[in-house]
């Protein structure tokens, strides 16, 4: 089997499955689904605002939360947007859209089973 499967390291979302439980995992990637493109969003008003620190605090968070699933690739790009400070354009947070839309899809199919 393995270790990933498309944008999802399958360890690191078993883990979580282990130590939360499957049904709570459920739960959690619900929220993501919700919350993470409010987080994209986030950070392209704070492009379109100037404001770098709000930038930063987005990136850090969706970060953190593709990271708790296993959405290695998006949380790396993420990373990358937290560290390199404000853009000069959106190409990045679009990088990162597509990275979310494939994380979701493979979540949603790990959730169904």
């Amino acid at each position: 089997m393995p270790d990933t499967v498309g944008p999802i390291d399958r360890a690191t979302f078993g883990e979580l499955q282990a130590t939360t439980g499957a049904d709570f995992v459920v739960e959690l990637v619900g929220t993501f689904f919700e919350e993470a493109p409010q987080m994209i969003g986030e950070l392209r008003g704070a492009l379109a605002a100037g404001d770098a620190d709000r930038f930063r605090r987005a990136a850090h968070s969706l970060k953190t939360n593709a990271c708790t699933f296993g959405a290695t690739a998006l949380g790396a790009a993420a990373r990358g947007l937290e560290q390199g400070g404000l853009p000069a354009g959106a190409s990045g947070i679009d990088a990162l859209q597509a990275l979310y839309d494939e994380a979701a899809a493979a979540l949603k199919e790990f959730i169904r089973g």
